[in-house]
């Protein structure tokens, strides 16, 4: 198993972030905020899960040891998959999700795409005692961010919708946040799109 990589940041996506090491480009899948917390060219560390399926070999990083912990728990209940325990883990962090579980907080647990309410009590009824306390406040992701190099609006639509929302509830979501990019914008400030992407996130999460 690649528990780990490090190198040189040779791209930064909306949820996808490319590392080289040892002269290898190595794609890895992350949450939105992980991809927003390095820029290209920077050195980064992230902890890995590589998933190995019949047709794919595919690599997912995150930020800390703990993410990729939770990432792979959530997977041990019936009907959990990769994409979804992702689309989890960019709803709520690792801290949030425990104590929705532990709490049995179904209403939490159903506001990430994919998600029903027996899936949420399934999750509540195999984890709760599994998945142990918070172990802090989670904190808020900073760092470098891409700056966006084409329409703000449709890339983070088009990256709602490959987490799972529909695209009515992804348009809804942007529309919501786009008032305030639109004043900067006019401003002569450019909207980041990893920042807007955080801000639907935070709208669909309500």
């Amino acid at each position: 198993m690649i528990a780990s990589v490090r190198g040189p940041v040779l791209h930064a996506g909306l949820d996808r972030v490319v590392v080289e090491v040892g002269g290898v480009g190595m794609l890895l899948h992350t949450a939105p905020a992980t991809a927003a917390s390095v820029h290209r060219g920077q050195e980064a560390t992230l902890a890995t899960t590589l998933v190995v399926r019949e047709d794919s070999l595919t690599l997912y990083g995150f930020a800390t040891d703990d993410e990729r912990d939770v990432f792979e728990q959530v997977q041990t209940v019936s009907g959990v998959g990769p994409r979804l325990a992702l689309a989890m883990l960019s709803v709520m962090p690792p801290d949030r999700l425990r104590a929705a579980i532990g709490g049995g907080d179904v209403a939490a647990l159903t506001k990430v795409p994919g998600i029903g309410k027996k899936g949420a009590e399934r999750m509540v009824l195999e984890l709760r005692d599994k998945i142990g306390l918070p172990t802090a406040t989670a904190a808020a992701t900073s760092g470098p961010v891409a700056r966006a190099v084409a329409p703000w609006r449709e890339q983070v639509t088009e990256a709602l919708t490959g987490l799972g929302w529909t695209a009515r509830q992804a348009e809804d979501a942007v529309a919501r946040v786009a008032d305030g990019a639109d004043g900067a914008a006019a401003a002569g400030a450019n909207p980041d799109v990893s920042a807007m992407l955080r801000a639907a996130l935070r709208e669909l999460g309500r």
